[in-house]
Protein backbone atom coordinates (compact mmCIF):
# COMPACT_ATOMS: atom_id res chain seq x y z
CA UNK A 1 0.00 0.00 0.00
CA UNK A 2 1.23 3.51 -0.86
CA UNK A 3 2.73 5.42 2.10
CA UNK A 4 1.15 8.72 3.12
CA UNK A 5 3.31 11.55 4.44
CA UNK A 6 2.26 14.89 5.92
CA UNK A 7 4.67 17.83 5.66
CA UNK A 8 3.84 20.35 8.41
CA UNK A 9 5.18 23.92 8.51
CA UNK A 10 3.78 27.23 9.70
CA UNK A 11 3.10 30.05 7.20
CA UNK A 12 2.91 29.39 3.45
CA UNK A 13 3.75 32.55 1.50
CA UNK A 14 1.41 32.69 -1.46
CA UNK A 15 2.34 29.49 -3.21
CA UNK A 16 4.30 26.27 -2.79
CA UNK A 17 7.98 27.06 -3.10
CA UNK A 18 11.49 25.91 -2.39
CA UNK A 19 10.80 25.20 1.30
CA UNK A 20 9.18 21.83 0.64
CA UNK A 21 10.34 21.04 -2.88
CA UNK A 22 13.09 18.55 -1.97
CA UNK A 23 10.63 16.66 0.23
CA UNK A 24 7.99 16.59 -2.50
CA UNK A 25 10.53 15.27 -5.01
CA UNK A 26 11.77 12.63 -2.54
CA UNK A 27 8.25 11.43 -1.73
CA UNK A 28 7.32 11.26 -5.41
CA UNK A 29 10.47 9.27 -6.17
CA UNK A 30 9.39 6.75 -3.52
CA UNK A 31 5.81 6.64 -4.80
CA UNK A 32 4.41 8.14 -1.61
CA UNK A 33 1.28 10.27 -1.32
CA UNK A 34 2.36 13.77 -0.25
CA UNK A 35 0.20 16.11 1.85
CA UNK A 36 1.20 19.48 3.31
CA UNK A 37 -0.35 21.41 6.20
CA UNK A 38 0.32 25.08 6.94
CA UNK A 39 -1.38 28.45 7.21
CA UNK A 40 -2.34 29.28 3.62
CA UNK A 41 -4.11 32.57 4.38
CA UNK A 42 -1.63 34.40 2.14
CA UNK A 43 -2.67 32.20 -0.77
CA UNK A 44 -5.89 31.90 -2.76
CA UNK A 45 -8.03 28.83 -3.29
CA UNK A 46 -7.22 29.06 -7.00
CA UNK A 47 -3.48 29.12 -6.29
CA UNK A 48 -3.74 26.17 -3.92
CA UNK A 49 -5.62 24.12 -6.51
CA UNK A 50 -3.02 25.06 -9.13
CA UNK A 51 -0.20 23.95 -6.82
CA UNK A 52 -1.96 20.68 -6.00
CA UNK A 53 -2.21 19.93 -9.71
CA UNK A 54 1.32 21.11 -10.53
CA UNK A 55 3.07 19.10 -7.79
CA UNK A 56 0.61 16.21 -7.42
CA UNK A 57 0.04 16.91 -3.73
CA UNK A 58 -2.80 17.68 -1.31
CA UNK A 59 -2.88 20.96 0.62
CA UNK A 60 -4.53 21.42 4.03
CA UNK A 61 -5.02 24.80 5.68
CA UNK A 62 -4.22 24.91 9.41
CA UNK A 63 -4.52 28.31 11.06
CA UNK A 64 -1.04 28.41 12.61
CA UNK A 65 0.54 31.57 14.02
CA UNK A 66 4.28 32.14 13.55
CA UNK A 67 5.05 32.46 17.27
CA UNK A 68 4.98 28.92 18.72
CA UNK A 69 3.86 30.31 22.08
CA UNK A 70 0.85 32.19 20.63
CA UNK A 71 -2.34 30.95 22.37
CA UNK A 72 -4.21 30.76 19.06
CA UNK A 73 -2.00 27.83 18.11
CA UNK A 74 -4.02 25.68 20.50
CA UNK A 75 -6.89 25.86 18.02
CA UNK A 76 -4.49 25.05 15.18
CA UNK A 77 -3.28 22.06 17.18
CA UNK A 78 -6.83 20.75 17.40
CA UNK A 79 -7.29 21.27 13.65
CA UNK A 80 -4.14 19.26 13.05
CA UNK A 81 -5.37 16.42 15.27
CA UNK A 82 -8.60 16.29 13.26
CA UNK A 83 -6.58 16.05 10.05
CA UNK A 84 -4.34 13.28 11.39
CA UNK A 85 -7.30 11.20 12.53
CA UNK A 86 -9.01 11.64 9.18
CA UNK A 87 -6.07 10.82 6.88
CA UNK A 88 -4.19 8.20 8.91
CA UNK A 89 -0.68 9.21 7.82
CA UNK A 90 2.26 6.82 8.00
CA UNK A 91 4.83 9.59 8.44
CA UNK A 92 4.67 13.19 9.62
CA UNK A 93 7.53 15.51 8.62
CA UNK A 94 7.46 18.53 10.93
CA UNK A 95 9.19 21.80 10.03
CA UNK A 96 9.80 25.17 11.75
CA UNK A 97 9.37 25.69 15.51
CA UNK A 98 5.57 25.86 15.18
CA UNK A 99 5.27 22.75 13.04
CA UNK A 100 7.87 21.04 15.20
CA UNK A 101 6.04 21.61 18.47
CA UNK A 102 2.42 21.08 17.47
CA UNK A 103 3.16 18.52 14.78
CA UNK A 104 4.99 16.23 17.18
CA UNK A 105 2.46 16.65 19.98
CA UNK A 106 -0.40 15.88 17.59
CA UNK A 107 1.49 12.90 16.15
CA UNK A 108 1.97 11.45 19.63
CA UNK A 109 -1.67 11.93 20.53
CA UNK A 110 -2.87 10.32 17.28
CA UNK A 111 -0.33 7.52 17.26
CA UNK A 112 1.46 8.41 14.02
CA UNK A 113 4.10 5.71 13.72
CA UNK A 114 7.02 7.72 12.32
CA UNK A 115 7.88 11.32 13.16
CA UNK A 116 10.54 13.49 11.52
CA UNK A 117 11.44 16.97 12.73
CA UNK A 118 13.48 19.25 10.50
CA UNK A 119 14.88 22.20 12.44
CA UNK A 120 15.48 25.22 10.23
CA UNK A 121 17.50 26.91 12.97
CA UNK A 122 17.14 26.24 16.68
CA UNK A 123 16.05 29.33 18.64
CA UNK A 124 18.87 28.53 21.05
CA UNK A 125 22.29 29.11 19.50
CA UNK A 126 25.63 30.77 20.27
CA UNK A 127 24.31 34.31 19.82
CA UNK A 128 20.82 33.72 21.24
CA UNK A 129 19.57 35.54 24.34
CA UNK A 130 19.42 33.54 27.58
CA UNK A 131 15.62 33.52 27.55
CA UNK A 132 15.68 31.49 24.32
CA UNK A 133 17.78 28.82 26.01
CA UNK A 134 15.51 28.92 29.05
CA UNK A 135 12.32 28.49 26.98
CA UNK A 136 13.14 26.57 23.81
CA UNK A 137 15.99 24.27 24.81
CA UNK A 138 13.91 22.29 27.39
CA UNK A 139 11.01 22.10 24.93
CA UNK A 140 13.27 20.62 22.25
CA UNK A 141 14.79 18.11 24.66
CA UNK A 142 11.30 17.02 25.70
CA UNK A 143 9.91 16.68 22.18
CA UNK A 144 12.99 14.78 21.00
CA UNK A 145 11.61 11.78 22.93
CA UNK A 146 8.77 11.59 20.36
CA UNK A 147 11.06 12.00 17.34
CA UNK A 148 12.40 9.23 15.07
CA UNK A 149 14.58 11.48 12.90
CA UNK A 150 15.93 14.91 13.83
CA UNK A 151 17.14 16.76 10.74
CA UNK A 152 19.32 19.86 11.03
CA UNK A 153 20.53 22.11 8.20
CA UNK A 154 23.72 23.59 9.65
CA UNK A 155 26.66 22.17 11.55
CA UNK A 156 26.11 24.10 14.80
CA UNK A 157 22.58 22.75 15.15
CA UNK A 158 23.72 19.26 14.14
CA UNK A 159 26.26 19.22 16.96
CA UNK A 160 23.65 20.43 19.44
CA UNK A 161 21.20 17.77 18.25
CA UNK A 162 23.64 15.07 19.38
CA UNK A 163 22.81 15.97 22.98
CA UNK A 164 19.12 15.04 22.60
CA UNK A 165 17.71 11.60 23.36
CA UNK A 166 15.45 10.57 20.50
CA UNK A 167 12.84 7.85 20.47
CA UNK A 168 14.18 4.29 20.40
CA UNK A 169 16.44 3.78 17.35
CA UNK A 170 16.01 7.46 16.46
CA UNK A 171 18.77 9.16 14.48
CA UNK A 172 20.17 12.64 13.80
CA UNK A 173 20.78 13.78 10.24
CA UNK A 174 22.50 16.72 8.60
CA UNK A 175 21.03 18.09 5.36
CA UNK A 176 22.60 21.07 3.52
CA UNK A 177 19.59 23.37 3.70
CA UNK A 178 16.23 22.93 1.99
CA UNK A 179 17.83 22.99 -1.44
CA UNK A 180 18.04 25.64 -4.12
CA UNK A 181 17.10 25.09 -7.76
CA UNK A 182 20.33 26.18 -9.43
CA UNK A 183 18.92 25.70 -12.91
CA UNK A 184 16.80 28.86 -12.65
CA UNK A 185 19.94 31.00 -12.26
CA UNK A 186 21.81 29.62 -15.27
CA UNK A 187 20.17 31.73 -17.97
CA UNK A 188 19.45 34.94 -16.04
CA UNK A 189 20.49 37.92 -18.15
CA UNK A 190 22.91 40.53 -16.88
CA UNK A 191 21.02 43.82 -17.29
CA UNK A 192 23.67 45.79 -15.44
CA UNK A 193 23.59 48.90 -17.63
CA UNK A 194 19.78 49.01 -17.80
CA UNK A 195 19.32 48.56 -14.06
CA UNK A 196 22.00 51.11 -13.19
CA UNK A 197 20.34 53.60 -15.51
CA UNK A 198 16.94 52.99 -13.88
CA UNK A 199 18.48 53.63 -10.45
CA UNK A 200 20.36 56.69 -11.61
CA UNK A 201 23.77 55.07 -11.14
CA UNK A 202 26.93 55.43 -13.18
CA UNK A 203 28.31 52.43 -15.05
CA UNK A 204 31.46 52.67 -12.92
CA UNK A 205 29.63 52.52 -9.58
CA UNK A 206 30.10 49.48 -7.34
CA UNK A 207 26.75 47.92 -6.42
CA UNK A 208 26.09 45.90 -3.26
CA UNK A 209 22.81 44.12 -2.67
CA UNK A 210 20.81 42.52 0.17
CA UNK A 211 17.40 40.83 0.26
CA UNK A 212 15.09 40.13 3.18
CA UNK A 213 12.44 41.58 5.46
CA UNK A 214 13.25 44.91 7.06
CA UNK A 215 13.29 43.59 10.62
CA UNK A 216 15.81 43.93 13.48
CA UNK A 217 17.15 40.40 13.00
CA UNK A 218 18.47 41.28 9.54
CA UNK A 219 20.65 44.02 11.08
CA UNK A 220 20.49 46.42 8.13
CA UNK A 221 21.58 49.27 10.40
CA UNK A 222 25.09 47.82 10.58
CA UNK A 223 25.17 47.48 6.79
CA UNK A 224 24.16 51.13 6.37
CA UNK A 225 26.78 52.20 8.91
CA UNK A 226 29.36 50.28 6.88
CA UNK A 227 28.34 52.04 3.66
CA UNK A 228 28.87 55.34 5.45
CA UNK A 229 32.24 54.17 6.79
CA UNK A 230 33.36 53.40 3.23
CA UNK A 231 33.37 57.15 2.52
CA UNK A 232 33.04 56.48 -1.21
CA UNK A 233 30.14 58.07 -3.16
CA UNK A 234 30.63 55.50 -5.95
CA UNK A 235 29.52 52.65 -3.67
CA UNK A 236 25.77 51.98 -3.74
CA UNK A 237 23.66 49.58 -1.71
CA UNK A 238 20.38 48.00 -2.89
CA UNK A 239 17.99 46.68 -0.23
CA UNK A 240 15.17 44.47 -1.55
CA UNK A 241 12.44 43.92 1.00
CA UNK A 242 9.67 45.37 3.10
CA UNK A 243 9.09 45.62 6.83
CA UNK A 244 8.57 47.69 9.97
CA UNK A 245 12.16 48.97 10.09
CA UNK A 246 11.88 50.98 6.84
CA UNK A 247 11.48 54.46 8.31
CA UNK A 248 14.11 53.85 10.96
CA UNK A 249 16.61 52.69 8.36
CA UNK A 250 15.80 55.57 6.03
CA UNK A 251 16.41 57.97 8.91
CA UNK A 252 19.74 56.33 9.69
CA UNK A 253 20.83 56.60 6.04
CA UNK A 254 19.92 60.29 6.13
CA UNK A 255 21.78 60.91 9.40
CA UNK A 256 24.87 59.15 8.05
CA UNK A 257 24.56 61.17 4.82
CA UNK A 258 24.27 58.14 2.51
CA UNK A 259 20.63 58.54 1.44
CA UNK A 260 21.77 58.89 -2.16
CA UNK A 261 23.75 55.66 -1.91
CA UNK A 262 21.29 53.40 -0.05
CA UNK A 263 18.35 52.41 -2.25
CA UNK A 264 15.26 50.91 -0.58
CA UNK A 265 13.65 48.99 -3.45
CA UNK A 266 10.80 47.32 -1.54
CA UNK A 267 9.36 44.06 -2.82
CA UNK A 268 10.90 43.09 -6.16
CA UNK A 269 9.95 40.41 -8.64
CA UNK A 270 13.26 40.75 -10.51
CA UNK A 271 15.65 39.79 -7.70
CA UNK A 272 17.54 37.32 -9.90
CA UNK A 273 18.22 40.06 -12.44
CA UNK A 274 19.25 42.50 -9.70
CA UNK A 275 21.68 39.94 -8.27
CA UNK A 276 23.16 39.28 -11.69
CA UNK A 277 23.68 43.01 -12.17
CA UNK A 278 25.32 43.62 -8.77
CA UNK A 279 28.95 43.31 -7.68
CA UNK A 280 28.84 42.18 -4.02
CA UNK A 281 26.28 40.55 -1.73
CA UNK A 282 26.19 42.15 1.74
CA UNK A 283 24.63 40.15 4.59
CA UNK A 284 24.90 41.50 8.14
CA UNK A 285 22.14 39.33 9.63
CA UNK A 286 22.22 38.45 13.34
CA UNK A 287 20.63 34.99 13.09
CA UNK A 288 20.05 32.39 10.38
CA UNK A 289 19.46 28.69 10.00
CA UNK A 290 20.61 28.31 6.40
CA UNK A 291 20.10 31.63 4.58
CA UNK A 292 18.38 31.29 1.23
CA UNK A 293 19.23 34.85 0.18
CA UNK A 294 22.96 34.14 0.38
CA UNK A 295 22.46 30.87 -1.49
CA UNK A 296 20.77 32.87 -4.25
CA UNK A 297 23.64 35.35 -4.30
CA UNK A 298 26.20 32.55 -4.56
CA UNK A 299 24.17 30.90 -7.33
CA UNK A 300 24.34 34.26 -9.14
CA UNK A 301 28.13 34.25 -8.96
CA UNK A 302 28.53 37.03 -6.41
CA UNK A 303 31.26 37.36 -3.77
CA UNK A 304 29.76 37.73 -0.30
CA UNK A 305 30.52 39.77 2.79
CA UNK A 306 28.56 38.12 5.59
CA UNK A 307 28.30 38.02 9.36
CA UNK A 308 30.20 35.16 10.97
CA UNK A 309 27.24 33.22 12.34
CA UNK A 310 25.55 29.83 12.12
CA UNK A 311 24.41 29.06 8.60
CA UNK A 312 26.60 31.68 6.95
CA UNK A 313 29.74 29.79 7.99
CA UNK A 314 28.30 26.61 6.46
CA UNK A 315 27.92 28.33 3.10
CA UNK A 316 30.82 30.75 2.75
CA UNK A 317 34.51 29.91 2.87
CA UNK A 318 36.25 32.93 4.36
CA UNK A 319 38.81 34.44 2.01
CA UNK A 320 37.75 32.24 -0.91
CA UNK A 321 34.12 33.13 -1.67
CA UNK A 322 34.16 36.40 0.24
CA UNK A 323 34.62 37.41 3.85
CA UNK A 324 33.05 36.46 7.18
CA UNK A 325 32.97 39.44 9.54
CA UNK A 326 31.89 40.39 13.05
CA UNK A 327 28.14 40.81 13.51
CA UNK A 328 28.22 44.55 14.21
CA UNK A 329 31.74 45.47 13.12
CA UNK A 330 30.83 48.17 10.59
CA UNK A 331 34.44 49.35 10.29
CA UNK A 332 35.69 45.88 9.34
CA UNK A 333 32.78 45.44 6.92
CA UNK A 334 33.59 48.79 5.30
CA UNK A 335 37.21 47.75 4.98
CA UNK A 336 36.20 44.57 3.13
CA UNK A 337 33.77 46.48 0.89
CA UNK A 338 36.44 48.99 -0.13
CA UNK A 339 38.93 46.21 -0.73
CA UNK A 340 36.61 44.30 -3.07
CA UNK A 341 35.24 47.42 -4.74
CA UNK A 342 38.69 48.13 -6.17
CA UNK A 343 39.49 44.57 -7.27
CA UNK A 344 37.33 43.40 -10.16
CA UNK A 345 39.41 40.29 -10.80
CA UNK A 346 39.21 39.16 -7.17
CA UNK A 347 35.43 39.63 -7.17
CA UNK A 348 35.20 37.44 -10.25
CA UNK A 349 37.39 34.75 -8.66
CA UNK A 350 35.34 34.75 -5.46
CA UNK A 351 32.10 34.63 -7.42
CA UNK A 352 33.32 31.60 -9.35
CA UNK A 353 34.35 29.92 -6.08
CA UNK A 354 30.81 30.44 -4.78
CA UNK A 355 29.32 28.99 -7.97
CA UNK A 356 31.29 25.84 -7.27
CA UNK A 357 30.55 25.79 -3.53
CA UNK A 358 26.79 26.15 -3.97
CA UNK A 359 26.54 22.96 -6.04
CA UNK A 360 26.31 20.79 -2.93
CA UNK A 361 23.21 22.77 -1.86
CA UNK A 362 21.32 22.08 -5.10
CA UNK A 363 17.78 20.81 -4.53
CA UNK A 364 18.66 17.65 -6.47
CA UNK A 365 21.37 16.82 -3.94
CA UNK A 366 19.14 17.62 -0.96
CA UNK A 367 16.37 15.51 -2.46
CA UNK A 368 18.68 12.46 -2.49
CA UNK A 369 19.44 12.88 1.22
CA UNK A 370 15.77 13.42 2.16
CA UNK A 371 14.82 10.32 0.19
CA UNK A 372 17.42 8.30 2.10
CA UNK A 373 16.07 9.62 5.42
CA UNK A 374 12.50 8.70 4.46
CA UNK A 375 13.56 5.16 3.61
CA UNK A 376 15.53 4.71 6.83
CA UNK A 377 12.67 6.05 8.95
CA UNK A 378 10.03 3.69 7.56
CA UNK A 379 12.14 0.54 7.40
CA UNK A 380 10.96 -2.24 9.75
Amino acid sequence: MKKKILFVSNIARGRMGSFSRASILAAKELGWEFHTAANFNQSTIEQQKADEKKYGIQIHHINFFRNPLHPANIKAYKELITLLKKENFDVIHCNTPVGGVYGRLAAKKCGVKKVIYQAHGFHFHKNAPKKNWFIYYPIERFLAKFTDALVTINQEDYEKAQTFSLRSKGKNYYVPGVGIDLSVYEDVKNNREKIKKELGLKTTDTVLISMGDLIPRKNYNTAIEAIAECNDPNIHYLICGQGPELEKLQKLASERMVSEQVHFLGHRTDVKELLKSSDIFLFTTLQEGMPRSMMEAMASGLPCIASKIRGNVDLLEDGKGGYLVGIEDSKEIAKKINYLANRNKLREQMGNANLEQIQKFDVKEVKKIIEKIYLEVVKP
